[in-house]
């Protein structure tokens, strides 16, 4: 990788993303079959969280181990970043113990900060604008199943969030065509919508149909419609998103052989009914693996 750090899948180019994920398949490929590659040995992660997390903390705790390197969780209820203590600083000192960052928080400067300001890499766990590290997974996912990306159609049901900014990139930059379905008022950051634009190798269309927006899908996303920090619109948003569910209806118009996707938690009867969740539990919980071998390629591109 070009890239000293993974701030958003925007920095990325077609090829940095299929290193990631060529490196991946190899590391899955390894601990399958009790290959160690203990490529991190001695290196240590320091892990910021200002979210609440399961697969972010429990992933990268695990790679760095796998890696043979050490991860360090600071919360911020246990470390000065909750008191208040200023980007610049964190990061500076961090530099000088560990020889990587982790951060899962809220918005996107915070990890530009970082980066900007240390001198090791910089990995967005999540911000409220992207989340790389689980689209890496997803793409990693789609391979797997259908054994190519470009020429694919994806589709996103749902709230306009990070999940959607990512899928949005991260689809285009490998060749495939991305429809978004969300409900008026909830697109897509402009930023990325004016990204698609420049595209001209795979469409991009944005509509406020679901069902316009699933025809003719390879792969279905969605996310939950309230998200961390937006509890207190969770009963403005069920009656906006109304509709926004994958079910079977929906996934009638799209590929016979159509994934489903969810990044997880999922809100069962909401953005996604209980059946459809089942039918596709093996390629979800695929996705929430290769979170791990996806995160680890990652580490190690950056960190080695």
């Amino acid at each position: 990788m070009q890239n000293k750090h993974l701030l958003k899948l925007l920095d990325l180019s077609r090829e940095e993303i299929y290193e990631i994920l060529d490196l991946a398949d190899q590391l899955k490929y390894e601990r399958k079959h009790n290959i160690p590659h203990e490529i991190l040995k001695g290196k240590t992660l320091a892990m910021i969280f200002s979210k609440n997390s399961t697969r972010t903390r429990v992933s990268f705790e695990t790679g760095m181990f796998q890696l043979g390197g050490h991860a360090l969780f600071l919360a911020n209820s246990v470390s000065q970043i909750g008191r208040g203590e200023p980007v610049q600083d964190t990061t500076r000192v961090l530099s000088r113990y560990c020889d990587g960052i982790m951060i899962r928080t809220y918005d996107q400067e915070e990890v530009e900060g970082l980066a900007a300001y240390g001198t090791i890499p910089v990995i967005n766990g999540l911000t409220d604008f992207a989340h790389p590290c689980q689209v890496l997974a997803d793409l990693m996912t789609i391979r797997e199943y259908k054994a190519k990306l470009e020429g694919l159609k994806i589709c996103y049901i749902g709230d306009g969030n990070n999940m959607a900014n990512s899928i949005i990139v991260g689809g285009l930059k490998c060749g495939m065509d991305v429809s978004i379905a969300t409900p008026k008022g909830y697109e897509p950051d402009q930023r990325v919508l004016d990204f698609a634009k420049t595209v001209t190798d795979a469409k991009f269309f944005l509509t406020n149909d679901p069902m316009e927006a699933a025809q003719g899908a390879d792969a279905v996303f969605t996310d939950v419609w309230a998200s961390m920090g937006q509890e207190g619109e969770k009963a403005e948003r069920e009656h906006a998103f109304v509709g926004y569910q994958i079910n079977d209806r929906l996934l009638s118009v799209a590929k016979p052989d159509c994934m489903v996707q969810h990044c997880l938690p999922a809100h069962r009867g909401e953005e996604i009914t209980e059946e459809v969740l089942e039918a596709h539990a093996n390629e979800i919980f695929d996705e929430a693996e290769n979170r791990l071998h996806a995160q680890k390629a990652v580490l190690a591109l950056l960190m080695r």
